[in-house]
């Protein structure tokens, strides 16, 4: 019988390395897939081995390590604490070994995946630094780091910032694991050699911040003349089953358009002067009409700081090789919804028609970060931003349009737009139902990865995907500039309030008492 032992080229890169002797032997039922081995010296959750394989030895990721008793496994079913107890005084440390799992990721060589299991007795060693290094590793700007092995500080790992963009990618947590951090760190390495990002921004954490050194705030404001049908609807509050107001509507903007000219109001009051006249004329248009004419003039007063006849486009206001922030924090959510689904509707038709004519708005690739990606793309309700997200998440690679997801409830966003995010950065996840949600849109995250995802530490995240050459748990590094995510220091705020009411109380006293 041919072993795994003496399947061994020690000339050769593919050969383990024994300078520090096997880690373990491989045990039965392993697959191709998966490696089950026994170790007294086990490597942790996370980091890499190689294990032996008449093809050449195989690269593995450790996702699973659990203890056994020598003994204990000898008396099966005892489970008595005071013979437990009693057992325990004899046994030494000779006497606990662990079980391990492997996920087989391919040959150290090529990655390829084998189409043979690991013998039963092959060897297990840990993986060298200088090979996760290479597999690791990648040439500026084609790559940009992202942190290091949580199992290995000394491992930089880096993403493949062409898959990045290409194949969209999903950063998902709950809140305070990192996700901006985690933003705040592609953001600025992608900037910092050229690239040009567009940031919708819910809570303005990233408006005063300094990423990449070129940072540039664009406010939420739209020309009206400049709105479809669609986004002026969201913003009038007229919702598609109001046919009769929509069909109002849309014969008063076609009217005005056809006129070209607006009354001295400018364009909200052009519109609304004209639906009133609608309403004198027809009889079964007057109820509508007079809706519409109200919402009119509720949108002047609701959104009067962010519609404005003057306003300059926010596509025109993107600046190439900068991040650019769209502060969405000072409107309400159908406010946000406008916003975002008129600048995604132009960006990727301005994308469109620079691949066909070379001319346009944007005549660059854009990677568009979405914040809060559960509110604009809901999973069970339709919105403006969520068609166009769905319509980049299918057409954006084409036409070097990229797709960041940012989510704290995975299981709130579309299924549809989540599924085509094929690059995940999946920071600590609690809740049940989101990690199951998360793995049904990713064919790659394992049931023993999700196990995992709960006991993630603080900026730690499992990278998965087209970008990363394997499957990484990985320390995200730490943004040194400034974001507005961070949580703040309540007892300190407290402390300096009543320091200042005490002062104050002590003036008054003082002013009182000499008066």
């Amino acid at each position: 019988m041919h072993r795994a032992g003496t399947a061994r080229h020690d000339n050769s890169e593919s050969s383990p390395s024994t300078h520090e002797g096997p880690l373990g032997f491989v045990v039965d039922n392993s697959t191709p897939v998966i490696a089950r081995f026994v170790s007294s010296n086990p490597p942790p959750v996370g980091d890499y081995v190689m294990i032996e394989h008449p093809g050449g030895a195989i690269l593995g990721m450790v996702e699973q390590v659990g203890t056994r008793s020598i003994t204990l496994n000898a008396l099966p079913g005892v489970y008595d604490p005071t013979i437990v107890e009693k057992l325990s005084a004899e046994m030494g440390d000779e006497d606990v070994f662990f079980e391990c799992t492997a996920r087989l990721l391919g040959t150290v060589d090529s990655l390829r995946m084998p189409r043979l299991p690991p013998l039963p007795g092959a060897r297990v060693y840990r993986a060298p630094s200088e090979m996760l290094k290479r597999v690791f590793g990648g040439e500026e700007p084609y790559w940009v780091r992202l942190g290091v092995l949580a199992s290995r500080p000394d491992i930089p790992v880096y993403v493949n910032v062409n898959r990045l963009v290409t194949r969209h990618t999903a950063i998902l947590a709950v809140t305070g694991a990192g996700k901006s951090n985690t933003v705040a760190i592609i953001v600025d390495r992608l900037v910092r050699h050229g690239g040009t990002v567009l940031i919708f921004d819910f809570h303005g954490e990233y408006v005063g911040s300094n990423l990449g050194g070129h940072v540039n705030v664009i406010d939420p404001v739209l020309n009206p003349r400049l709105l479809s049908i669609s986004e002026l609807m969201v913003l009038l509050g007229i919702e598609q089953r109001y046919y009769n107001q929509e069909r109002v509507l849309r014969k008063a903007l076609s009217q005005l358009r056809e006129s070209g000219s607006e009354e001295r109001g400018g364009f909200l009051e052009t519109l609304a002067s004209i639906v009133e006249r609608m309403a004198h004329r027809r009889r079964e248009e007057s109820t509508a009409a007079t809706a519409v004419v109200n919402k009119i003039e509720s949108l002047q007063e609701r959104y009067g700081d962010i519609i404005r006849d003057d306003a300059a486009d926010p596509v025109s206001r993107i600046r190439p090789g900068y991040a650019n922030v769209v502060d969405l924090s000072r409107v309400d959510r159908d406010a946000a919804d406008a916003v975002v689904s008129h600048v995604l509707r132009i960006v990727l038709a301005e994308r469109k028609r620079h691949k066909l004519t070379g001319s346009s708005q944007i005549p660059f690739p854009i990677l568009i970060v979405v914040e809060e990606a559960h509110i604009l793309a809901p999973r069970d309700e339709d919105t403006l931003s969520k068609y166009w997200l769905a319509r980049i998440a299918r057409e954006g690679r084409k036409f070097g349009v990229g797709l960041m997801l940012v989510s704290q409830r995975p299981k709130g966003l579309d299924p549809e737009i989540l599924s085509q995010a094929n690059n995940l950065i999946v920071l600590r996840i609690v809740e049940p139902s989101d990690q199951r949600y998360i793995q049904a849109a990713s064919e790659s995250l394992s049931d023993d990865l999700v196990a995992h995802l709960p006991s993630l530490n603080t900026g730690e995240a499992v990278v998965i995907g087209p970008f990363i050459r394997i499957p990484a748990l990985v320390r995200i590094d730490r943004y040194e500039g400034r974001l507005g995510g961070a949580d703040i220091d309540v007892v300190a705020e407290w402390v300096s309030l009543r320091r200042t009411m005490d002062e104050a109380t002590s003036v008054d006293d003082f002013v009182s008492e000499f008066m």
